[in-house]
């Protein structure tokens, strides 16, 4: 395997490993709650909002695979931003990125022991919990620890498994599926849509995780592009297919909390509902052990610029990773996790990850400006889609309540104080 230099990090990701990688950073617990809100907003038509979220989503995760197949370090958004527009710029992406990712992993490891209660009810307080969340994360930064390969393998093997679960939901229930329940006979209102496709548009959020170990990736410049858009492609007849059972089988599918769980029990009975609750789980522990792998890299990324405490910038002399950088991402997941909810978790997640969409979308037309004859992907129509992607982004934004706001004005403060420091520190 290549090792890099000065890094030391192994090169140990294949094309199907960061697609899975992807994919896992995609589908987590949201698909299995999602149903019901958006057969709430636009009823009989809701698998449609699939397929126009999935274009919407699309558009950015073009200009992210352009912007990716530059780069064969790892960083994701805070390095496209800090190469397309400056230090400044990369610090504060790379703030509002370690954000998304804490209180993404910190929210699906909540919402891992909220499904387990299903099947032991006492592990949703207490003691049991605490214990679960330990060893919940604890597991996987050990795995990840011991070397990226044993990480990207775990992360594969729980995307292949969740991948079979909801494939196979839609095969079985496509067979009782209601014809007149998928047909639309009334009109929904703009705003309707729009709530729809925003809420969907986060769904399929998360991808962007996935590239920012792009220095463990074996060659970023084909894989990053065929990864994201072969994801993309599987998520949405995924998605699509399970609304379309859903609201084919339920006779009130916006009134469910748990929709497939629901859609499952109508057509194969109480294990049905049971097989779903064990594939929530294993979808939501596969994002977790995508996340394990990919965001310590970011850490380490900026620690090797010398932006963040050069310890985090240590690769283990054995395994080749990042370890101090894991310790501490598990660390601060576990802490997140244990002190806060799923909801307050999943807000300060989806807060953030608009600016990143933006400034990578973005950075598309800077570094094409700056690195004009760069052997890398070339977006087609690439000016007009980053107008739609920034544009995309900064509609998304104008949803957010007071509070996120404040969540990112004081993400901004922090970041702004690095930068300080940063400069400070090179100027003595």
């Amino acid at each position: 395997m290549e090792q890099d230099r000065p890094s030391g990090l192994v090169r140990a990701i294949g094309r199907w490993s960061l697609t899975a990688l992807v994919l896992n950073g995609i589908i987590g617990s949201g698909i299995f709650g999602l149903p019901s809100v958006v057969a709430g907003l636009v009823g009989k038509a809701s698998p449609l909002a699939y397929l126009f979220a999935a274009v919407g989503i699309g558009v950015i995760m073009a200009c992210f695979a352009e912007v990716a197949s530059r780069f064969r370090e790892p960083g994701g958004p805070y390095l496209y931003a800090r190469e397309g527009f400056g230090r400044f710029a990369g610090i504060q992406i790379a703030w509002l990125t370690w954000l998304v990712r804490l209180t993404a992993a910190a929210a699906n490891a909540n919402l891992f022991v909220l499904y387990l209660g299903e099947f032991w009810p006492e592990a949703t307080a207490g003691v049991p919990r605490l214990a679960i969340l330990t060893l919940l994360i604890g597991a996987l930064a050990a795995a990840n620890y011991r070397g990226v390969k044993t990480g990207a393998q775990i992360s594969s093997l729980f995307a292949v498994a969740k991948l079979l679960t909801l494939f196979f939901f839609i095969t079985v229930g496509i067979f009782f599926v209601r014809g007149e329940r998928l047909v639309s006979t009334g009109s929904y209102p703009t705003g309707a849509w729009l709530d729809a496709v925003l809420v969907l548009v986060y769904a399929y959020g998360g991808f962007e995780a996935a590239l920012i170990p792009m220095g463990e990736v074996k060659d970023p410049r084909r894989d990053a592009p065929f990864a994201l858009l072969t994801a993309l492609a599987v998520t949405t007849v995924l998605y699509t297919g399970i609304q379309a059972v859903v609201m084919g089988v339920l006779a009130a599918p916006a009134e469910s909390e748990r929709p497939l769980a629901a859609a499952a029990a109508e057509f194969l009975g109480p294990m049905g509902a049971k097989l779903i609750a064990v594939g929530a789980l294993v979808s939501v522990y596969g994002y977790l052990s995508a996340g394990m792998l990919s965001s310590p890299r970011l850490t380490l990324a900026l620690a090797e610029r010398k932006e963040f405490p050069t310890l985090l910038a240590a690769v283990h002399p054995r395994f080749r990773t990042p370890y101090t950088s894991i310790v501490l991402f598990a660390l601060l997941v576990w802490a997140l996790a244990v002190i806060g909810t799923f909801r307050w978790n999943v807000t300060l997640s989806a807060v953030a990850r608009l600016f990143t969409y933006a400034s990578t979308c973005a950075a598309v037309l800077a570094l094409r400006k700056k690195r004009p004859d760069q052997n890398a992907f070339r977006l087609p129509g690439g000016a007009v889609l980053v107008i739609l992607g920034v544009g995309l982004s900064a509609v998304l934004a104008t949803r957010m309540g007071r509070a996120e706001l404040v969540m990112i004005a004081i993400t901004a403060a922090i970041a702004l104080a690095n930068w300080f420091w940063v400069r400070r520190r090179d100027a003595a």
